[in-house]
């Protein structure tokens, strides 16, 4: 049998036909084009899918169910988006509508971010092992609780929310309202805004011959690239930025103790500038740093296709 991953993005729709050992065989995308009625949304979604099994010469009969990974609030029980902020979905009965459009027995629906650490589980970083976290380092701090091999999301569907534990008390505004959240110091977004903090009280930094002088250009790589060159502003705000995401993974850590806690996002291609620091700090300071076995921190492997293995893997 086979099984359809579809990660359903703010810019496009992407999908697989994925087999049983959760590789995909075929994939390919369609703009979401988001300003339009949802129903021809759901409409290009059922017509990519079918035009990858035509592609591939696998018949609707031999796809098991097809899986949607999804950003914002999803009800997997119900099969509805109840509410996502860059999507025109609002309480839409998306598993009903895409099945007039995409003829599988089953349809079920995830978090985009949940979806994503299912794949990096079943076919990434933590592959083989029955508990596992992630934690994406982009636009916010994004993630997902693999616990005994299975998506963990609370009794409503709205847990792990892992951008959102409060490391700094009364500290920056977070967009959820709160203060000092993990996403308000270590998402990607959260590094330009050290790296700007830092230029506006420092001259001496080749910072700012890398933005071209212009503060408003500023983005995440900046101070990494700065500190590879020996900058020394450039490898402070590096060095405050790790201290920040290690003080999170610490805390994730010391709560659920997973096997493996994968990371995500762009931030990671930095690798071993990133990975090493971060571990360090991190096995001086969990509570488990005297135990023999300790959780293992990776950098995901999956990239953009952990949405369509997870969405994939979500009747599994």
């Amino acid at each position: 049998m086979y099984y359809i991953g579809i990660d359903l993005g703010g810019t496009n729709i992407a999908a697989g036909i994925v087999d049983e050992s959760f590789h995909i065989i075929k994939k390919g995308s369609t703009p979401t084009l988001v300003d339009r009625d949802p129903e021809l949304i759901i409409r290009d979604m059922g017509a990519l899918c079918l035009s990858l099994l035509k592609e591939t010469g696998i018949g609707i009969e031999e796809i098991a169910y097809a899986g949607i990974a999804s950003p914002g609030s999803v009800n997997p029980k119900t099969g509805v988006i109840e509410y996502a902020n860059n999507l025109p979905f609002l309480k839409f009965p998306i598993c009903v509508t895409l099945r007039r459009y995409l003829p599988v027995g089953t349809i079920l629906l995830e978090n985009d971010a949940n979806a994503a650490a299912l794949g990096e589980a079943v076919a990434g970083a933590a592959k083989g092992k029955k508990i596992s976290l992630m934690v994406t380092l982009g636009t916010g701090v994004g993630g997902g609780i693999i616990l005994d091999g299975k998506v963990y999301s609370g009794f409503n569907a709205c847990g792990a929310e892992l951008g959102h534990m409060v490391i700094e008390h009364n500290g920056r505004p977070c967009s959820c309202g709160r203060k000092g959240c993990f996403e308000a110091y270590a998402s990607a977004t959260a590094l330009v805004a050290l790296t700007k903090e830092k230029l506006a009280v420092t001259e001496d930094t080749r910072m700012w011959e890398m933005c071209g002088g212009d503060i408003g250009k500023v983005d995440a790589r900046i101070a990494f690239a700065a500190m590879k060159q020996g900058d020394r502003a450039g490898r402070e705000v590096v060095d405050a930025y790790i201290s920040y995401l290690a003080c999170g993974i610490t805390n994730l850590i010391n709560i659920f103790q997973p096997e493996v806690l994968s990371i995500g996002g762009g931030v990671c291609n930095e690798r071993d500038y990133l990975l090493k620091p971060l571990t360090a700090i991190v096995e001086a300071e969990q509570y488990t740093r005297n135990q023999p076995i300790k959780t293992e921190i990776r950098i995901a492997e999956l990239g953009n296709d952990a949405g369509i293995i997870g969405a994939a893997a979500l009747g599994c």
